[in-house]
Formats: C-alpha cells, structure tokens, sequence
C-alpha cells in the first residue's frame, strides 16, 4: 500500500514536469530570444483606431515594461538587435452592468487587439509574431462619473496591463 502512495507521488511529479509547468516569472530569456538579442527598438505603434493617443499610451507601456523587467535594453532602431513593431487594429469599450434606476453604465469590458512583431534587425528574420494580440479588462467607472470623462485614466490603466501580458509572453513564452 505504501509503495502505490510513493508510486502515485512520483507519477503526479513526472506528469507536471512533463508538461511544462512552471511558474510565472520563472522564464529564462535566453530560452525564448536569441542569445544576441540585448537591445529593442520600440518605435511608436500605429493606432489604426478613433482611439485618440491610445497609441502612445500602449506604446509607453511596453517601453515602461521591458525597461522594469531590465532583461535587454531599449534603444533606437540604429543601435537595436531586434525591433518590436505594432498596430493597434482594434478598440472596444462595451458597457457591461448598469447603475440601477439611472440606466447609465458603470462597468465597461475594454479590448485592445493589437498585431506585435519582433524582428531580427539585421535578418529580417521574425523572432516574434501575433497577428492579434488581445487584452481584455473590465473597467468600473468611479461612482458620480460617466465613462466619457475618465477614458483617459481607463487607458493609461489598461496599457499598463496590456505590456505586462504582451512583455510577457515575449520574454517567458506565456
């Protein structure tokens, strides 16, 4: 009996480590870019949305990420190992819940897609591809306000969160 426990143990260790798990954070860099990728341009991203400065607000963030993690160097495109380009192709704000007796929306579902390419800069050749990255994030409207007059905090929030899943996912392959 005591031999299954130990024989269950061992094979519940196996199938984890089989699959792949590990936990967040605890990406190597070098095992998702190549070894010579030290540096990143990070030119402004196109916003193909009505979305006023949404893309200077994404933009920010991803530098602001990469720069916290400090795992390779933002630079120019001159000097960069590889370039980190997007198009922010689409933009939502979806009211969600209402406030009762006023019919006026105090939640709203936020979605940013977003297609991110990181290229080798002397190759051309792509380390990193997503033809349509999505973030997607309710956003309460603070009590007495309406969505309108807060859009600017909603998006300055929602890039911030939008980087740390797209850094992400680039650096540790999540």
């Amino acid at each position: 009996m005591r031999s299954v426990k130990y024989f269950g143990l061992v094979l519940a260790v196996l199938a984890l480590a089989a699959c792949g798990y590990r936990l967040r954070g605890t990406g190597n860099l070098r095992d998702v870019l190549p070894a010579y990728v030290k540096k990143i341009a990070i030119p402004l991203f196109k916003n193909l949305t009505t979305r006023f400065e949404l893309d200077k607000n994404l933009t920010a963030g991803v530098i602001d990420e990469f720069v916290a993690r400090g795992k390779v160097e933002i630079t120019t495109t001159a000097a960069a190992d590889a370039v980190l380009t997007g198009e922010i192709t689409a933009f939502t704000a979806s009211p969600t819940a209402f406030t009762p007796g006023k019919g006026t929306a105090d939640r709203y579902t936020i979605t940013v897609v977003v297609k991110i390419e990181l290229k080798d800069s002397k190759s051309q050749a792509v380390i990193y591809a997503n033809p349509s990255f999505a973030y997607t994030e309710d956003y309460e409207v603070p009590q007495g306000k309406d969505f309108d007059s807060v859009q600017t905090e909603a998006i300055k929030k929602i890039a911030g969160k939008f980087a740390r899943q797209l850094v992400i996912t680039i650096l540790e392959g999540f």
